[in-house]
Protein backbone atom coordinates (compact mmCIF):
# COMPACT_ATOMS: atom_id res chain seq x y z
CA UNK A 1 0.00 0.00 0.00
CA UNK A 2 1.08 3.02 -0.87
CA UNK A 3 2.06 6.58 1.12
CA UNK A 4 -0.81 8.48 -0.83
CA UNK A 5 -3.20 6.29 0.61
CA UNK A 6 -1.71 5.60 4.31
CA UNK A 7 -2.02 9.73 4.27
CA UNK A 8 -6.18 9.22 2.96
CA UNK A 9 -6.62 6.99 5.63
CA UNK A 10 -5.24 9.62 8.23
CA UNK A 11 -7.07 11.98 7.07
CA UNK A 12 -10.58 10.30 7.11
CA UNK A 13 -9.71 8.80 10.21
CA UNK A 14 -9.09 12.55 11.34
CA UNK A 15 -12.30 13.92 9.93
CA UNK A 16 -14.47 10.84 11.49
CA UNK A 17 -13.29 11.43 14.67
CA UNK A 18 -13.84 15.04 14.71
CA UNK A 19 -17.50 14.92 13.26
CA UNK A 20 -18.42 11.66 16.12
CA UNK A 21 -16.94 13.78 18.54
CA UNK A 22 -18.96 16.44 17.75
CA UNK A 23 -21.73 14.90 16.26
CA UNK A 24 -22.17 12.33 18.76
CA UNK A 25 -20.53 13.39 21.78
CA UNK A 26 -17.74 10.28 22.24
CA UNK A 27 -14.48 11.08 23.74
CA UNK A 28 -11.60 12.17 21.59
CA UNK A 29 -9.45 8.81 20.57
CA UNK A 30 -12.96 6.78 20.64
CA UNK A 31 -15.18 6.51 17.90
CA UNK A 32 -19.26 5.34 18.36
CA UNK A 33 -20.18 2.39 16.87
CA UNK A 34 -21.50 3.43 13.55
CA UNK A 35 -18.74 5.69 13.05
CA UNK A 36 -16.35 2.97 13.89
CA UNK A 37 -18.31 1.07 10.83
CA UNK A 38 -17.68 3.77 8.48
CA UNK A 39 -14.22 4.23 9.20
CA UNK A 40 -13.51 0.20 8.82
CA UNK A 41 -15.45 0.29 5.26
CA UNK A 42 -13.75 3.86 4.31
CA UNK A 43 -10.36 2.04 5.03
CA UNK A 44 -10.96 -1.32 3.18
CA UNK A 45 -12.37 0.80 0.03
CA UNK A 46 -9.00 2.91 -0.09
CA UNK A 47 -7.31 -0.18 0.38
CA UNK A 48 -8.60 -1.73 -2.76
CA UNK A 49 -8.67 1.74 -4.36
CA UNK A 50 -7.57 0.64 -8.28
CA UNK A 51 -6.08 3.77 -8.63
CA UNK A 52 -3.54 3.28 -5.38
CA UNK A 53 -0.82 6.12 -5.19
CA UNK A 54 -2.78 8.17 -8.21
CA UNK A 55 -5.77 8.11 -6.97
CA UNK A 56 -7.75 11.22 -7.41
CA UNK A 57 -9.82 12.97 -5.01
CA UNK A 58 -13.66 10.98 -4.60
CA UNK A 59 -15.03 13.67 -6.08
CA UNK A 60 -13.45 13.74 -9.59
CA UNK A 61 -12.97 9.98 -9.38
CA UNK A 62 -14.90 8.35 -12.34
CA UNK A 63 -14.61 5.15 -10.37
CA UNK A 64 -17.41 5.25 -7.54
CA UNK A 65 -16.58 2.57 -4.90
CA UNK A 66 -18.46 3.58 -2.10
CA UNK A 67 -21.93 1.78 -1.45
CA UNK A 68 -24.46 4.70 -2.25
CA UNK A 69 -25.58 5.11 1.46
CA UNK A 70 -21.70 4.63 2.74
CA UNK A 71 -21.09 7.60 0.07
CA UNK A 72 -24.05 9.76 1.88
CA UNK A 73 -22.50 9.19 5.13
CA UNK A 74 -18.90 10.21 3.70
CA UNK A 75 -19.82 13.20 2.26
CA UNK A 76 -21.64 13.94 5.60
CA UNK A 77 -18.63 13.71 7.40
CA UNK A 78 -16.79 15.70 4.89
CA UNK A 79 -18.51 18.46 4.57
CA UNK A 80 -19.48 18.62 8.40
CA UNK A 81 -14.95 18.59 9.02
CA UNK A 82 -13.54 19.74 6.03
CA UNK A 83 -13.82 23.20 7.27
CA UNK A 84 -13.47 22.48 10.43
CA UNK A 85 -9.72 21.05 10.58
CA UNK A 86 -8.52 24.26 10.11
CA UNK A 87 -9.50 25.18 13.23
CA UNK A 88 -9.03 21.54 15.21
CA UNK A 89 -6.23 20.03 13.18
CA UNK A 90 -4.54 23.11 11.45
CA UNK A 91 -1.63 20.64 9.91
CA UNK A 92 -3.58 18.06 9.04
CA UNK A 93 -5.79 20.71 7.22
CA UNK A 94 -2.80 22.26 5.13
CA UNK A 95 -1.31 19.03 4.35
CA UNK A 96 -4.69 18.07 3.14
CA UNK A 97 -5.61 21.30 1.31
CA UNK A 98 -2.37 21.33 -0.23
CA UNK A 99 -0.93 18.12 -0.37
CA UNK A 100 2.08 18.07 1.68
Amino acid sequence: MGLKIEKEKRIIATMIGLYCRKTHGTKRGSLCAECRELQDYAHQRLIKCPFQDDKPVCRECRVHCYKPDYRQRVRAVMRFSGPRLLLYHPIEWVKHTFGG
